[in-house]
């Protein structure tokens, strides 16, 4: 049981090995009803639900899972912190009134998407063994109701023991999850990762095909074809329902020209509009089967009275409150592999501390930031009025501005100006919107690559100018 639950209750809710699997049914139940409860009070349950929810199911989660003592030997069973985060309002029954666990601290979560090794079924042992396609820290914090979740690149290069210099990616497969969250670790300033949870990129596919299907604005026209893979990718520009194959196929269209970066920011886009099918009506006589579909593809040490927690704690976090960022960092033309994401030591500094609350390695202070005019800023139109992205150039020139760049229209019009915190710099994003004095900040990585901060213009630049 979680070190944070009290004394007092452990009696009620601590079951004995016969009283585990009749409550793990009624736990899938009162989970699939909470859920849909969640769906008119906050469409933001993605992450407080349905990675609970999937927990839940997952035939290889154990009702209550080990909390692992903090260790820095290579153990899969001594990666992730001890500490409980659960807490109870009051002492009442445990399933008459499950919404009272609570989160009591911040909590972060690696969440992994698995390639399963070739030639390994969908419910063999040895399924979640394989490279990680995609990674994510997520950090749940009850002190400002916050949910931020931070992308890893897979091509990003660290240091892995006794490999040396390696792609990220290659963590889970030569050392399974406590491998990979002690690299992930090390990497962001030994950031704290409580727990973990894996999840095979057939469940992505099903996932999708069982909720009928996603929205997704496809920025451009993707055709690809990689025999050697068995990989053909033909998704036309414009607004799209995906099913799962060609939702994977967008996940995974890659320019050569940016590795992976495309493909991180891509999937931000997908994990929003799964998001927001699953506030859809239609999906209440789904749940079932969607239990059913997902059951083989999950693996986590998150307990089910931690799930439960996260699930309550995703009602309350307003829009505003969700972020998702990428890990700074770029390119190199001159690497053997130019795919190859390189790591920026001061960018992630800058991230850890506003987003993990993490100080910088050796105690020194979080870097000074940049003044905001000499930060790179990309100037996006999505307004349909071809004239606005020099106006707004101009507009900023003339306010000292040094780095101000056009990149290609984006197609989907848009009513209000978005300021994307393409690095996470949300201070700067936000200065940058007084200055323009209209817009919204958006704290994802969806903008252009090269740039700290991306102005997608929309039309309420006209109705202001």
């Amino acid at each position: 049981m979680a070190k944070g639950v009290e004394t007092h209750i452990r009696a009620k809710i601590q079951p004995v090995a016969v009283q585990a699997k009749r409550q793990a049914k009624e736990a899938k139940q009162h989970l699939l009803l909470m859920l849909w409860s969640m769906r008119k009070r906050n469409p933001l349950l993605f992450w407080g639900g349905i990675i609970s929810m999937s927990m839940a199911f997952g035939a290889s989660v154990a009702l209550f899972a080990p909390i692992w003592p903090n260790s820095n030997t290579f153990n899969q069973e001594r990666q992730f912190t001890g500490q409980g985060f659960i807490k109870r309002r009051s002492p009442v029954d445990f399933w008459a009134d499950a919404s009272q666990y609570q989160i009591s601290r911040p909590v972060n979560i690696l969440v992994m998407g698995i390639d399963p090794p070739k030639n390994t079924t969908n419910h063999a042992s040895g399924v979640f063994a394989g490279s990680s396609d995609t990674m994510l820290l997520v950090r749940l914090d009850p002190t400002n109701q916050s949910m931020k979740v931070l992308s890893i690149p897979k091509d990003s290069q660290v240091v892995i023991p006794e490999m040396g210099l390696e792609k990220i990616s290659l963590a889970n497969a030569n050392g399974g999850p406590a491998l990979a969250a002690r690299v992930v670790s090390r990497t962001l300033n030994n950031v704290p990762i409580d727990r973990y949870v894996r999840i095979t990129t057939n469940a992505f596919q099903e996932l999708i095909n069982a909720l009928g299907g996603v929205e997704v604005f496809v920025p451009q026209q993707m055709s690809y074809v990689d025999a050697t893979q068995k990989l053909e990718i033909n998704l036309a520009a414009g607004w799209q329902t995906l099913d799962g194959d060609q939702a994977q196929q967008f996940a995974r269209f890659r320019n050569s020209n940016v590795g992976d970066l495309e493909r991180s920011q891509r999937q931000q886009m997908l994990l929003k509009a799964i998001r927001d099918r699953l506030t859809s009506p239609t999906v209440l006589p789904i749940l079932p089967r969607l239990a059913r579909s997902m059951q083989s593809h999950i693996d986590s040490n998150l307990s089910l009275i931690e799930m439960l927690a996260i699930v309550n704690f995703g009602i309350t976090v307003e829009p505003q409150n969700f972020q998702m960022i990428l890990v700074p960092g770029s390119l190199s033309p001159l690497s053997l592999d130019p795919s190859s994401y390189w790591l920026d030591g001061i960018g992630i500094n800058q991230v850890m501390s506003e987003y993990f609350d993490v100080r910088p390695l050796g105690g020194m202070q979080a870097s000074r930031r940049r003044s905001l005019t000499s930060l790179k800023i990309a100037v996006q139109n999505a307004s349909g009025d071809p004239s606005l992205s020099d106006r707004v150039i101009k507009y900023l020139q003339e306010r000292g501005f040094e780095r101000v760049y056009t990149v290609s229209d984006w197609l989907d019009s848009q009513r209000q100006t978005e300021i994307v915190a393409q690095q996470g710099n949300l201070t700067a994003a936000t200065d940058l919107q007084q200055i323009l004095g209209l817009g919204i900040v958006e704290p994802t990585a969806t903008g252009d690559l090269d740039s700290h901060l991306t102005i997608r213009i929309g039309q309420d630049w006209t109705q202001q100018q």
